[in-house]
């Protein structure tokens, strides 16, 4: 397991393997012809094989101005993903993941979200802050080594919590689902959870959920994250494209952001209204 940093459990939910490694100089091996994109198969609300999640929705916007096929190489967001997909050159560009991480090249980052706080309507709860007496006995869901996890132990709710797997095969689980149902169902009383997930399954599932970002704390972990795409190294004309299309498309690409319920953060962190 990497060191417990922040950052790296952000990744985790955004393609990045356990553990980095080296890759040689090369030239660049973007293609010219077609935009390939480097996915996972079943990871809604982010890309699925049936084109339904925003990275999807982004990809084409993408390659339609460049007047280029979208070619999708599909491999589950597990150790050895970037190893058998981008490095591998089978694809040429991971559609999410942290900007400025230490394993790819990543472009100007194009949305900022974060960690949140859900709990169900009906109970009425305002407090974001979990030190609040309201969470003392709360039994409290997330997903397992994730930054939230340091805020609860802060708190001393540990005892509270009932754990959820990090790392999975997408193919055949979905935690952060599995813990918005069991939230609704009463098995647990709040959940904390990385926004896309919360966002997309609280708006296309019709879930009784409220959710609120989840703020950091003096000398805790960072909870909010700029969201990039990855490439390789050598392809610097490539990236230099896709931060051009960022640049000129935002707009478009924010309003597949809010389609899909993602919460949204402004450059100072601010909320911001879909």
């Amino acid at each position: 397991m990497m060191t417990i940093k922040a950052a790296a459990f952000a990744a985790l939910f955004l393609a990045l393997p356990a553990a980095s490694f080296a890759q040689p100089a090369a030239p660049s091996l973007a293609s010219t012809s077609e935009f390939r994109v480097c996915g996972d198969p079943a990871n809604l609300p982010f890309s699925n094989q049936a084109h339904e999640g925003f990275e999807n929705k982004i990809s084409d916007l993408f390659a339609g101005y460049l007047h280029e096929p979208v070619t999708n190489v599909w491999f589950p967001q597990i150790v050895g993903f970037y190893r058998n997909t981008l490095f591998a050159h089978r694809c040429d560009v991971v559609m999410g993941t942290v900007a400025g991480g230490e394993m790819v090249d990543t472009t100007n980052p194009y949305y900022h979200t974060g960690y949140m706080i859900v709990t169900r309507n009906a109970d009425h709860i305002a407090s974001v802050d979990l030190g609040d007496p309201v969470f003392s006995d709360k039994k409290i869901g997330l997903i397992a080594s994730t930054p939230p996890t340091d805020i609860v132990a802060r708190h001393h709710l540990l005892a509270h919590v009932t754990p959820y797997n990090l790392t999975v095969d997408t193919r055949v689980e979905a935690p952060a689902k599995t813990l918005l149902l069991d939230l609704v169902a009463g098995k647990i009383d709040v959940g904390l959870v990385w926004g896309p997930f919360a966002g997309y399954y609280i708006k296309h599932d019709h879930l009784p959920l409220a959710m609120a970002f989840l703020p950091a704390e003096p000398g805790g972990p960072r909870l909010d994250y700029r969201i990039a795409m990855g490439v390789r190294p050598s392809d610097v004309t490539f990236r230099r494209t896709l931060n051009d299309l960022i640049q000129k498309h935002q707009d478009e690409i924010t309003a597949i952001l809010n389609d899909y319920g993602i919460p949204l953060l402004d450059e100072q962190g601010n909320p911001l209204k879909p």
